[in-house]
């Protein structure tokens, strides 16, 4: 398996690293996410720099996510104009959508 700078290269690795989750305050999670913004990082990479642990230097996709339901989607087609079965429709409107809100439409 190919190394990627700071994260494990066999799987046997893979099997001992471990998600940790901390409960902070939430000035502590929003400055964690803004630096993590600024510096093009998830919050995790952001975390890792501030630990002093190694970053991965792969380039992030630029995508958002969102988990929908089988609800949501009869929600969006309703919305767009779609059948709820058309989920590639929804999701270009969508994305559509995204767009002009970035835009500021």
């Amino acid at each position: 398996m190919k190394s990627i700078q700071g994260r494990p290269e066999s799987p046997d690795a893979l099997l001992r690293a471990v998600q940790v989750a901390f409960d902070v305050e939430t000035p502590v999670l929003e400055a964690v996410r803004r630096a993590a913004f600024r510096n093009n990082l998830s919050n995790s990479d952001q975390i890792r720099h501030l630990l002093g642990l190694p970053v991965s230097c792969r380039p992030k996709r630029p995508r958002l996510t969102v988990t929908l339901t089988p609800n949501d989607y009869v929600a969006l087609a309703a919305r767009y104009g779609l059948p709820a079965e058309n989920r590639l429709a929804i999701k270009e409107c969508v994305a559509q959508e995204l767009a002009g809100f970035a835009n500021g439409k």
